[in-house]
């Protein structure tokens, strides 16, 4: 049976403000709105309400990571949804910057700008009761902007709780809405979904995404939350949500990276997991976090970690299979146990670092300083990964131009035989072009002649061709 949302304080008053509105609008055959309703398509009659008579929907995913960040606030908002304090606390939220709560959302801004220079385009919805539904934002903004009403579209007298998730669900995965979830809060409505019993090809299908994409989009969720539950410090300081929420790219290509290896090596893949969620904490870019593959702890950043840096030694431990009695099995390997420790201090010290009033001053510089030398120590660990990148990247070039010149030979021997049927060859521009390429690969050749002290039959060959005779 579907959940039913409650009636806000004001509810029965604006039911009724709803209905005699309603029955204008049907009678004058007004403006309509389709939404998707229980598999079909609905048409909604717009109206116009009070945009101070509105409800902000508690159960919005548009701040569902972002609500957690004020705990009282949040508590006050849980028990009383509908209460001043709970509403005010909506309203703040949906001015936030989804990454940085502390700052205005620039799309709110430019919301703000739009409905004053144009007013409204399109309508937003309500339940019959003054619940919004879509329209959230909108509502907020014209608050700020001193504008007495919203055109909005209304719900049947049956909405459910689940009514109102559905349709909020689907209109913002409309392609034409303007302001999208944040990442986080998508993560978080995709696992909403799924709990409520719902296929994951159904999920992935309504967020318009395939089902691969779907199941790396549940295992990164899955990965912040472990990250977030290693962040907890003896202090109560931990990490949020929405401290993950500005580097989308970066852990779904950790995703990547790591499932192709762990079919292969999955200790490896642990070891490069950890290494690059601890490069997210630092915060380094994507093309630098790229550069930290399996081996990166231990062959460029172990050696050089300061002591209040270095984790504990690791061992790997025999750990008991439950239901088979003297059969265990070794637990992580201690290369990735070490890797992990290292991230785990790193997590801790974020965290710390990041709860500014909460903790005493010195806790709170300490946390700072060893962030700052973790950086400087991984600043260094990556310039070396980034050259002998490189160094490798050079090595694979050399022979894969050959590799690209001999393509293009074999397709030239190709198209040489149709211009000759076709009577279409140029023969002093062929022969320019062998002048060309002989030119080439003498220049070549001498590279190669002063690299090598025992050539191969390959380089032999080309020495041997190019000599003058």
């Amino acid at each position: 049976m579907a959940v039913k949302f409650g009636v806000p304080p004001e509810g029965e008053k604006i039911r009724s403000l709803v209905d005699e509105r309603l029955k204008q609008a049907m009678a004058e055959d007004g403006a309509k709105i389709t939404v998707e309703w229980r598999g079909e398509q609905k048409h909604l009659h717009v109206i116009s309400m009070p945009v101070d008579m509105l409800y902000f929907n508690p159960d919005t995913h548009r701040i569902r990571a972002q609500r957690t960040l004020n705990p009282e606030r949040n508590r006050v908002l849980e028990e009383e949804p509908w209460s001043e304090s709970g509403q005010t606390y909506l309203h703040d939220l949906l001015r936030c910057r989804p990454s940085n709560p502390s700052q205005t959302d620039p799309d709110y801004l430019a919301l703000q700008d739009e409905l004053d220079d144009v007013g409204q385009r399109e309508p937003g919805i309500i339940s019959p009761d003054g619940i919004l539904v879509d329209g959230n934002t909108r509502c907020a903004a014209l608050r700020d902007l001193g504008i007495k009403n919203i055109r909005v579209g209304v719900l049947p007298a049956d909405t459910s709780r689940r009514d109102i998730n559905s349709v909020e669900l689907a209109l913002q995965l409309r392609r034409d809405k303007r302001r999208e979830y944040s990442y986080i809060n998508r993560l978080i409505a995709i696992e909403d979904e799924l709990a409520d019993g719902r296929r994951e090809e159904d999920v992935a299908r309504d967020f318009n995404i395939k089902r691969t994409t779907l199941q790396q989009d549940r295992w990164v969720y899955q990965l912040i939350k472990d990250a977030i539950d290693r962040s907890q410090t003896a202090d109560g300081a931990v990490l949020r949500l929405v401290d993950f929420e500005d580097h989308q790219e970066k852990l779904r290509e950790l995703h990547r990276d790591y499932t192709k290896l762990a079919k292969t090596d999955p200790d490896a893949a642990e070891q490069l997991k950890e290494s690059r969620l601890a490069m997210v904490v630092l915060n380094y870019a994507k093309t630098t976090v790229r550069l930290a593959e399996a081996d990166f702890h231990s062959r460029y950043l172990e050696e050089r970690l300061p002591s209040e840096l270095r984790p504990v030694a690791q061992e790997s431990a025999a750990v008991a299979i439950p239901g088979l009695m003297g059969v265990s099995i070794p637990d992580a390997t201690a290369a990735v146990k070490t890797t992990r420790a290292l991230t785990d201090v790193l997590l801790q010290a974020k965290a710390t670092a990041q709860a500014g009033g909460t903790l005493t001053g010195a806790t709170v510089t300490q946390a700072d300083a060893l962030i700052k030398s973790a950086r400087k120590t991984f600043d260094a660990a990556v310039k070396l990964a980034g050259a002998n990148a490189e160094l490798q990247k050079r090595q694979v070039a050399v022979p894969e131009r050959l590799t690209d010149a001999a393509d293009y030979v074999n397709q030239c021997a190709a198209e040489f035989a149709e211009a000759k049927a076709k009577r279409a060859l140029d023969e002093d521009a062929f022969d320019d072009a062998l002048l060309t390429l002989k030119a080439s690969l003498a220049r070549l050749a001498k590279q190669a002649g002063r690299t090598f002290s025992s050539p191969g039959n390959g380089v032999a060959w080309l020495l041997d061709s190019t000599r003058e005779n």
